[in-house]
């Protein structure tokens, strides 16, 4: 007898350089923002480590009583900075679809504030079948379970930790700032090149699962 989760997978995708390449937003984001702080940020470095949560990268530009604030005005700006200038991955729309196509459902698990992760997808029209943001690493586990996640695609090294906390498949993509052979290091349970290639490893799980 085959497994719910085999006939119709639910799949988690992290954001940020997995589904979208946010990088010209967020760099043009940061510039504002330290425009507008009157704080040098340097936005070609920051757009090189994207995926910690947003107070971890204001803790290396302002002081500690800043950050919150920081975080909030960045947050403020965001839609206007970079939300148009963010691109869809290679893939990423047909990853989303093939999952649908299985049966199942696609949600979204990121560390980036839930209302700014939505405005991206629906100005890039991935459509998900839920959103979940404020999520780093193993903390990315608590909605993965809620939503049976069998599967969690990701780039970094702390959606690997997510996912092997979830008890979900780690699939990694070295589209974002780690390597393959960290994602690999840290535990991923496949490594593909790039999202493109993930509706055929998707449909090969499938009927491996229901076999």
């Amino acid at each position: 007898m085959t497994s719910p989760r085999s006939v119709a997978p639910v799949v988690g995708f992290d954001l940020d350089m997995t589904l979208i390449d946010s990088r010209p937003g967020i760099h043009a984001a940061y510039v504002e923002l330290a425009a507008r702080s009157g704080t040098y940020i340097d936005a070609d470095l920051v757009v090189t480590r994207l995926g910690p949560p947003l107070e971890h990268e204001m803790a290396q530009w302002f002081p500690a009583e800043w950050v919150a604030a920081m975080a909030g005005l960045y947050r403020e700006i965001y839609p206007e900075y970079a939300v148009t200038r963010t691109s869809a991955m290679p893939g990423a729309r047909e990853a989303v679809e093939a999952v649908r196509a299985a049966g199942g459902r696609a949600i979204v698990v990121t560390a980036k504030w839930e209302p700014n992760a939505e405005l991206h997808l629906t100005h890039l029209g991935i459509e998900a079948d839920a959103v979940v943001g404020n999520l780093w690493a193993e903390r990315k586990a608590v909605a993965l379970r809620e939503h049976g996640a069998g599967v969690y695609v990701g780039d970094h090294v702390g959606d690997v930790r997510g996912a092997r906390a979830a008890g979900a498949l780690s699939v990694a993509v070295p589209t974002g700032p780690c390597g393959a052979d960290d994602l690999r290091e840290a535990g991923a349970d496949v490594v593909l090149p790039d999202l493109t290639h993930f509706p055929a490893w998707l449909t090969a799980h499938v009927a491996a699962g229901a076999a």
